[in-house]
């Protein structure tokens, strides 16, 4: 297993959350603060974090 694609997995899943929190208006200090479209943008980032790196652990590789 490669330590680069799960570091770039991992920072996809918390970058995505840190996107969530402030689109939800949870996390203040950005312009994305209070927009409703970087909480979903934060949603798709987090859950292609979660995918990459489960296929990255998948059996087999």
């Amino acid at each position: 297993m490669k330590l680069l694609p799960n570091i770039v997995a991992g920072l996809a899943v918390v970058i995505g959350i840190v996107w969530i929190l402030q689109g939800a208006g949870l996390l203040g200090g950005s312009f994305m603060t209070g927009r409703t479209e970087w909480f979903w943008i934060g949603i798709v980032t987090a859950l292609a974090g979660c995918v990459a790196f489960l296929w990255l652990r998948r059996p087999g590789r």
